[in-house]
């Protein structure tokens, strides 16, 4: 089936849904089976979003899910509500380069997962909120959110590794904002965290925050070079600490 074809059938579908929402409002759609009517209601504008986005046609998928998620929500469904919202973000986040949305997607999602106390499907969705909150400089609502998940990983047995790493984020982000905000923070997280002392992550810092208060370009690269062979930074690190490095004076501006 061509685009043309599966959009054709995705408005099928959407009008369908609509006028069984329709129908299940009226008197003797309530009497017969209201709820059920919409709920399929529900999966068919699920449906039509699967076709849209077959077809590219991104604003009509994204449509047809907050259609989906209004009803989901009234009906007290907030986990498949959640979930619909998470596809939303991820067409704001790979397709239409729209992070600002793609963040309020996420945000609801991880509220809504709270809210039916799935701690952590709402931390996943949190990170992603805390990652491109930090790519677009909004640093204190990302050190926020990788404190918060970075706490709540720290006493669970099987996630507690994880909590090192969005230390070091939270980290990084204290340590753009300030030098002196990055130290309290790294004496906190030591204390709260006592894994933390012995890490790679932190040995990293701590020499990071001493070629920087000695302005020292060479260190810090050298540090970075040094954690990198071991560790593989992403993307993601990497502008980050090419970001603090970029406040150090004569710096060339890569991590060379």
């Amino acid at each position: 089936m061509d685009n043309s074809g599966k959009e054709k059938e995705a408005m099928q579908l959407m009008a369908e849904a609509d006028k069984k929402v329709k129908n299940s409002g009226s008197f003797l759609g309530g009497m017969f089976g209201g709820n059920h009517k919409v709920e399929d209601a529900c999966e068919m504008y699920a449906r039509a979003a699967n076709m849209f986005k077959m077809a590219k046609n991104w604003s009509e998928a994204i449509n047809c899910l907050n259609q989906a998620i209004d009803i989901y929500t009234d009906m007290g469904r907030f986990t498949i509500a959640a979930k619909h919202h998470i596809t939303i973000a991820e067409v704001y986040e790979s397709e239409l380069v729209d992070i600002e949305k793609g963040i309020a997607h996420y945000e609801q999602a991880a509220d809504y997962y709270k809210g039916e106390e799935s701690n952590s499907s709402a931390n996943k969705c949190l990170l992603k909120v805390g990652h491109y909150s930090a790519q677009l400089e909004q640093y204190p609502k990302a050190i926020e959110i990788y404190e918060q998940v970075a706490m709540s990983t720290m006493d669970n047995p099987l996630l507690k590794y994880n909590a090192k790493e969005y230390f070091f984020k939270a980290s990084l982000c204290h340590f753009i904002v300030d030098e002196l905000n990055a130290k309290l923070a790294l004496e906190r997280y030591e204390e709260m965290f006592p894994a933390f002392s012995d890490s790679r992550e932190l040995k990293l810092l701590k020499k990071l925050l001493e070629a920087h208060e000695e302005q020292n370009c060479e260190a810090f690269t050298e540090a970075v070079k040094d954690f990198d062979s071991v560790s593989r930074l992403d993307q993601w690190l990497t502008t980050m600490l090419l970001r603090i490095k970029k406040t150090i004076q004569g710096d060339a501006g890569d991590l060379k």
